[in-house]
């Protein structure tokens, strides 16, 4: 084995930045996470700012020592100022603290929302600073097993062309790797992130709610092993990798599932039924599905469909 093509990426000094004095404005889950990757790299965290007593823990917790103040009050201590908001207070953040002057010529300012690119950060970018959009693909706990998660994790990046080596410098002294993401297609790429994962945590808790009511009592120790082979198995070969009862075109059992799930737990039966239409469309586009057996399972997914409509039967 080549040990050398399996190190971490890393970059040669020259291409590094500069030591830099990182604030961080919004110290939710993610911001102190990153802030403390940068720290490992070299980088000073030196400000944060939080408002609520979480925010101001996480800070105390990953960032000991560094003081907390107002968000200006970041951005006058800071050469790189995290902009770690949620989505929709990004914008109004970004121009408020450009209208005060709070922005300097130069200093490095990135925000880590996927849904936007660098063009929600123009009002700092008139104020003479350096934009970046740097979006980690990872889900954070605002503990310091977050750092750790950062090793090998991807980072959607989206920057000006003479501002890319330093973000993919910034992406990889974390422990990240850079994937490359258009401006015009940061809400795509962020809706395929959600779909994903924040899809999937609604899945396992109402499967596991499920398996509650049938009588497991470990359900977390059943799902673990069939869900962790499950997303090996996507991850590997798509589509190739359905199975179960709405794949094989099993209409009875299917049936027998939604009348199930319309007496126990008839919140769920939307989304069964949902994902059942989908699954069984992508069946039959990869030859999974066979055609004759379509019919009776797309009745059964229409039938279903029309007394989830109606409430319970």
């Amino acid at each position: 084995m080549n040990d050398a093509a399996n190190a971490p990426r890393t970059t040669e000094a020259r291409d590094r930045p500069a030591r830099l004095r990182v604030g961080v404005v919004g110290a939710g889950r993610v911001g102190p996470a990153l802030a403390a990757s940068l720290s490992l790299a070299g980088h000073r965290p030196v400000a944060a700012s939080g408002v609520s007593d979480a925010s101001r823990r996480r800070a105390e917790t990953l960032l000991p020592g560094v003081p907390l103040v107002a968000p200006d009050e970041v951005l006058a201590r800071a050469d790189l100022v995290l902009l770690t908001v949620p989505d929709d207070a990004l914008p109004g953040l970004v121009a408020g603290l450009a209208e005060t002057g709070a922005v300097r010529p130069g200093q490095l300012v990135v925000h880590c929302s996927g849904r936007y690119g660098t063009a929600v950060l123009d009002p700092a970018l008139r104020a003479g600073a350096l934009p970046l959009a740097l979006h980690p693909v990872m889900t954070f706990t605002g503990t310091a097993v977050d750092v750790q998660r950062l090793a090998g994790c991807s980072f959607g990046v989206t920057a000006p062309a003479e501002l890319r080596l330093a973000a993919e410098a910034l992406v990889i002294e974390m422990g990240g790797e850079p994937e490359w993401i258009e401006e015009s297609a940061r809400p795509l790429y962020h809706a395929a992130l959600a779909l994903g994962a924040n899809h999937l945590v609604t899945l396992v808790a109402q499967a596991l709610e499920l398996l509650r009511t049938a009588g497991v009592g470990a359900p977390d120790r059943m799902l673990g092993p069939l869900l962790g082979a499950a997303l090996d198995n996507a991850l590997r070969s798509g589509d190739a990798a359905l199975t179960g009862p709405v794949a094989r075109g099993d209409a009875g059992t299917v049936a027998a599932h939604v009348a199930e799930l319309r007496e126990h737990a008839p919140h769920a039966l939307p989304g069964y039924l949902a994902m059942a239409r989908v699954t069984a469309d992508r069946a039959l586009d990869h030859g999974l599905l066979k055609p004759e057996l379509a019919e009776a399972l797309l009745g059964v997914l229409a039938d279903g469909a029309e007394g989830a409509d109606g409430g319970e039967r």
